[in-house]
């Protein structure tokens, strides 16, 4: 279904009038014809046009004849994989699968197949691309499901992203504002329309703030000063956010005015604990100066010390801690140290502290406080900490999905590079 838009634009777009031609008597008469073979199952003209007709449906307005093309030989190939396995769709499984698929617009399927009808799209062609779509992840799930994995050092990683990126919360913006007054709305939005078309840069926008705005920000190229994101107004926001640094926005219309925004820059915050480290880190205290540098000379790893430290190796204590948790001596000696190199820290007294590093881990989130429930449930079901970051099995499900849908990709080009698919 990566060929259609989401539930939500779905939803927007299900009363969209639809522009494809009606076929005259004579053009219909070839529309049964095949126009391409996909192994030995043919695609006829009729099938590409009803399924043009239902992608420009659910929103992709600009599809063409070859994307409808295209998008009906890989649910062909669904199909022929699904068959190989022995796997079929039953009338319970099409039937729950449309009702699903409906219900992302707020339809029942009886509902969104009347839809379709009223925009000269078969009930068909509804039914063949939910089936294509429920037996291919059978067959996802049957072929590569034992060969995905997730790794622990992955979620770490993903995490540790996840936690260094920042969160936008302020942006710099420059503003243009078009006077329209009555009878020249039009000549307005011309302008701004031809602003945006020639994808400005910073200075370009500038120079036609101070041509065109007629507010005061103008004499500054229309630079407005940082503004935090919860400042905006709420109807200015999601345009705001969607804009990459260097964008402009679409023409907007207020009364009297067309209005244009320039996103100069994105500003953040580190979220907690992006920056902090624990350290995996162990002690021994030994008799003298003399050993525990002999000791530190001969150890190569962590693990390695329980082996040369012989009848010692009871006495080994390994922790893991933040810096500001270790004693200040040792702490201080660690700081300048590489994982798994080891020194002599003398006490004063005569003996000394071995002390080794094993590893310097990124803290990715502080433990909740007691009492405070581990994750969150959020709307999209995405459970977070409560400092905001993702739960570690939510980390886990996404990198998954993205695994699991790029072998999916990766099966489905190979088997259109194995077909036999061929124009009569």
């Amino acid at each position: 279904m990566r060929h259609f838009l989401s539930g939500m634009i779905l939803a927007a777009a299900l009363g969209l009038p639809l522009a494809l031609p009606v076929a005259s008597p004579a053009a219909a008469q070839g529309l049964f014809q095949p126009v391409i073979y996909v192994n030995d199952s043919a695609v006829t003209r009729y099938e590409v046009e009803q399924r043009q007709r239902f992608m420009r449906f659910l929103g992709a307005t600009d599809t063409t004849a070859a994307d409808a093309q295209q998008a009906l030989v890989d649910d062909r190939l669904r199909l022929q994989a699904a068959r190989r396995l022995g796997i079929e769709i039953t009338p319970e499984g099409l039937a729950a699968g449309q009702e699903e698929f409906a219900g992302r617009a707020g339809l029942t399927a009886d509902e969104l197949i009347q839809r379709l009808a009223q925009g000269g799209i078969e009930p068909q062609v509804f039914r063949d691309f939910i089936e294509a779509g429920t037996v291919w992840r059978e067959v996802v799930r049957a072929r590569l499901l034992p060969q995905i994995s997730v790794s622990e050092a992955e979620v770490e990683q993903e995490l540790r992203r996840i936690l260094e990126t920042p969160v936008i919360d302020r942006v710099a913006l420059s503003e243009l504002i078009i006077p329209a007054p009555p009878g020249q709305e039009a000549q307005a939005m011309a302008i701004a329309q031809r602003i945006v078309a020639s994808n400005p840069t910073e200075a370009q926008f500038a120079a036609f703030a101070r041509e065109f705005s007629a507010v005061p920000s103008a004499r500054q190229g229309g630079r407005l000063d940082v503004v935090r994101l919860n400042e905006l107004p709420p109807s200015l926001l999601p345009i705001i956010t969607a804009l990459q640094p260097g964008q402009v926005t679409q023409p907007l219309t207020v009364e009297g005015a067309v209005v244009l925004f320039f996103l100069r820059d994105a500003l953040g915050t580190v979220r907690p604990g992006a920056r902090a480290q624990l350290l995996d880190y162990m002690t021994l205290r030994l008799a003298s100066e003399a050993e525990a540098a002999r000791l530190a000379q001969i150890t190569r790893n962590c693990d390695d010390l329980y082996t040369q430290a012989g009848a010692a190796a009871p006495q080994i204590r390994r922790q893991t801690q933040a810096p500001e948790a270790i004693p200040a001596l040792i702490a201080t000696r660690l700081a300048s140290m590489d994982p798994d190199e080891a020194t002599a820290l003398p006490l004063g007294d005569g003996t000394a502290e071995l002390v080794m590093l094993c590893s310097r881990q990124p803290a990715l989130a502080p433990l909740p406080p007691p009492n405070v429930p581990v994750t969150a449930e959020q709307p999209d079901g995405i459970g977070t900490t409560p400092d905001g970051v993702p739960a570690r099995e939510d980390i886990r499900n996404q990198i998954f999905n993205r695994k699991i849908t790029a072998a999916a990709d990766n099966l489905l080009a190979d088997l259109r590079a194995d077909a036999l698919i061929r124009r009569p």
